[in-house]
């Protein structure tokens, strides 16, 4: 499995929280996928306000 840098923003009522997580996942769009749910479920937020700015795989 790799390890995959993902950063990006949400919308946080009526603030903009940045985010920088570090998941682990088979390819790029399942990482993607856990850092929607990851966040979604921590700060009760839609997915539509989740903006994943940049993904990179660890080295």
């Amino acid at each position: 499995m790799n390890n995959y840098i993902i950063s990006g923003k949400f919308q946080n009522g009526k603030y903009v929280s940045k985010f920088t997580k570090t998941v682990s996942s088979l390819n790029e769009k399942n990482a993607v996928e856990k850092v929607y749910s990851t966040i979604g479920s921590q700060h009760g937020v839609e997915r539509r306000l989740i903006d994943i700015e940049s993904v990179a795989l660890e080295e």
